[in-house]
């Protein structure tokens, strides 16, 4: 079956919040529907923390296929528009060699971006992204959103005031462009082929239970060496191998591990901060599924 040929085909969304068992689903999902599980998570693209950025196992992929895993180096840029033209690819040939594509992750502009297409935005170049990031590791993300009130409200009121990196990219268009994301996002879009029809399955827990299995995922990563494979991150970032503020370094729990590391904090403190993190993070994801997907 091919998508250039008219003919229906499905396409199989797993969203959810963090910890929600997004994975699991999927797996199962693969097995019965003969699926390609495409990877639709902002840092679990990225190679390099795979246990802190809980990435299906090895037995994992050995059951069915798992795409779009690990593939990218720390420093490497990923935007919306990358995962698009990846994720379209992927789902392409899954289609072709007559596999069913299972998109699965919790980013939800990446899920908006691949059901509605994107705007024609340009990419930006790399000395204004570097440029943005250093103005909200310099004033943080809150002041960061009141700068963007004046620069594009419209996109500031659309926000919440911590998401960190929708106000840099709001950030670094307007810098780069001189327009405003909400005017560039008001352009025609690349939508996917009319073909494609989006089966979505929302994973979302009792907020109890999400919370408990953000907690146990915590414990259960550090009992399989995130601790480790965060001091390793750490030495490639300190001796230089790896650009500094790469974006997989935002990946829960990975500052206060560092800290811990460098024996700024205890390593109870740093579970219970990074378990926090998760739980607020997953709040923040489950808000925004029930109201935009």
């Amino acid at each position: 079956m091919s998508s250039n040929r008219g003919a229906p085909v499905t396409i199989h969304i797993v969203a959810g919040p963090t910890a929600g068992g997004k994975s699991a689903f999927a797996l199962g999902l693969a097995k019965k529907l003969n699926g390609v599980v495409i990877n639709c998570d902002s840092m679990q693209i990225y190679d390099g923390l795979h246990v802190l950025t809980a990435q299906p196992t090895e037995q994992d992929k050995r059951e069915v296929p798992h795409v779009l895993y690990g593939i990218l180096q720390p420093a490497e840029p990923c935007s919306a528009g990358i995962w698009q033209a990846l994720a379209t690819h992927e789902i392409k040939t899954a289609i072709e060699n007559g596999q069913t594509p299972i998109i699965c992750g919790g980013n939800g502009m990446y899920i908006k971006t691949l059901m509605e297409g994107l705007s024609p935005i340009p990419e930006t170049p790399p000395e204004i992204r570097e440029r943005a990031n250093a103005r909200q590791e310099e004033i943080g993300t809150a002041a960061m959103h009141e700068e963007l009130k004046k620069r594009d409200p419209e996109s500031a009121a659309r926000f919440h005031p911590e998401h960190t990196a929708r106000i840099v990219r709001a950030w670094e268009v307007f810098e780069a462009t001189g327009k405003k994301l909400s005017d560039w996002q008001k352009e025609s879009k690349n939508a996917p082929p009319e073909n494609w029809n989006f089966e979505i399955h929302k994973i979302i827990p009792e907020r109890e239970e999400l919370y408990r299995r953000c907690d146990m995922r915590f414990n259960r990563m550090l009992d399989n060496g995130a601790l480790e494979e965060v001091e390793d991150f750490s030495a490639r970032l300190d001796s230089g191998e790896i650009p500094a503020n790469p974006l997989l370094a935002k990946a829960l729990g990975f500052a206060h591990l560092r800290a811990f590391l460098a024996g700024k904090i205890s390593r109870e403190q740093a579970t219970t901060l990074a378990q926090t993190e998760t739980r607020q993070y997953a709040k923040r994801q489950v808000t925004w599924f029930k109201n935009q997907l």
